[in-house]
């Protein structure tokens, strides 16, 4: 039997907030952040200080969060892009990575593919991020781009 929860592998620094059920495991989480319930945040993952995770959200391997970053509700990260035509698996090497920069804030339902995310970003509820993002500001759309 499988359960979700809390892994002996993960590394808590000072004033974390765990709001259980979670399924977190060989991650490091910064101090005085907050993984809201029912948050999945998967291996090699590094969640930065004073961050807030919502409900829901789904932080998958390779990603990094800075500090001082907001994660609203259900917001899906993605390492996969199928470049071979379909699921890539257990082949890591075709995973690729995800970076979001200090103070940067991801609305509900955001979906954010692999790629660079600078500091200092609003990204709007609903969103899919596809390419890099190098300038500060506000993006939203399918595919984000820069509002302002």
């Amino acid at each position: 039997m499988l359960q979700a929860g809390i892994a002996e592998d993960v590394q808590f620094a000072e004033g974390v907030i765990i709001v259980q059920p979670v399924n977190i495991y060989g991650c490091s989480i910064g101090k005085n952040s907050f993984i809201g319930p029912f948050v999945e945040i998967q291996r090699d993952v590094r969640i930065g200080n004073y961050c807030k995770i919502q409900s829901h959200s789904f932080v998958c391997e390779l990603v990094e969060i800075g500090d001082h970053c907001f994660i609203g509700h259900g917001v899906m990260f993605i390492n996969d892009l199928f470049s071979g035509g379909g699921p890539a698996g257990g082949d890591k090497t075709k995973w690729k990575p995800t970076r979001i920069g200090n103070h940067v804030s991801i609305g509900s339902n955001a979906t954010i593919l692999p790629v660079n995310i600078c500091d200092e970003v609003i990204i709007g509820a609903g969103s899919v991020v596809t390419r890099d993002i190098k300038e500060s500001g506000t993006y939203a759309g399918n595919p984000a781009r820069k509002l302002k």
